[in-house]
């Protein structure tokens, strides 16, 4: 299937799409971006691999079949340390700023507890991102240029999905480190699991979905559990509506499957994962409306 590909114009986002949309699938990559300014590299405390800790290296070219199957794939060009879209639009850490944050921000949930709000105050194995402090006014920038133009592009998708065929499938790509990292419950320990599957405990898609894909990863001989250690973030949590019609699924990806992680480079094994992804989203293009509803 012949494909397009649309960038945002100030090059935040990318969305490559089938030029006509023939499966109620949209695919989302929000971590996967390696566009690191100059300016945020220059106020980092860290060098240019240090601050890769936190990206989903390759997961949007691990999906990027997407389209020959009739679906949209929206992807990150800026990095996830940078501006966060799986966030809430202001989720910050006072102390990460010069002067008081404006009322309507959420300073207190788990994920700012942790250094990873919309801005984030460390990479994912716990290292410090700034040498001093930011002012708001910059936040507010990075996400009024980035963050909103992937949250407005994704609900477009997703509306207009739904639109053609009465309902929508979201799947949410990422990927997690081999080892756990410091701030989760397996610290330290190399992970056994191969693809982790996030639906919110069950809230944000039909349980028919989740066993789908679970049963055709384990089917291809991955290791698959859900929602532990991650159950879904904000794009999973937000977008997922099954009594409305939108199913949102996060698919997390063992790094250790396609990539050396301390050089941020492709395996070989990488080309059998991109495959292995392809037929899983043949099987969702082929998963009958009906379905949805067990």
């Amino acid at each position: 299937m012949d494909q397009e590909t649309r960038i945002d114009a100030d090059q935040a986002i990318e969305i490559l799409a089938p030029v006509q949309q023939t499966a109620p699938l949209v695919f989302s990559s929000p971590h996967s971006g390696r566009d690191y300014p100059a300016d945020f590299l220059a106020a980092a405390r860290l060098d240019d691999q240090a601050i890769r800790r936190s990206e989903d290296s390759f997961v949007d070219e691990i999906f990027a079949t997407a389209p020959h199957y009739g679906a949209p794939l929206l992807r990150a060009l800026f990095p996830r340390a940078y501006v966060d879209p799986n966030r809430e639009p202001y989720e910050l850490d006072p102390a990460m700023f010069d002067g008081a944050l404006p009322g309507y921000v959420n300073k207190r949930s788990p994920r700012v507890a942790a250094g990873l709000g919309t801005i984030a105050r460390v990479v994912a194995n716990g290292a410090e991102i700034y040498a001093g402090k930011l002012k708001f006014d910059e936040a507010h920038a990075r996400i009024d240029r980035c963050y909103r133009p992937y949250h407005a592009a994704l609900e477009d998708l997703i509306e207009t999905t739904q639109r053609r065929f009465n309902h929508c499938i979201l799947i949410d790509c990422h990927s997690m480190p081999s080892v756990g990292g410091p701030m989760e419950n397996d610290a330290g320990h190399r992970r056994q699991v191969d693809f982790v599957l996030g639906d919110a405990h069950g809230r944000s898609c039909s349980r028919a979905l989740t066993v789908m894909v679970e049963e055709t990863l384990r089917g291809m001989g991955y290791t698959v559990v859900r929602n532990a250690p991650y159950s879904g973030g904000f794009i999973t949590r937000n977008y997922g509506q099954p009594a409305k019609g939108v199913h949102a699924l996060q698919i997390e990806i063992n790094r250790g499957l396609y990539m050396y992680e301390p050089t941020y480079s492709r395996s070989d094994e990488m080309a059998a994962v991109v495959a292995n992804i392809a037929q899983l989203t043949e099987r969702l293009v082929g998963l009958e409306p009906q379905a949805l509803a067990a």
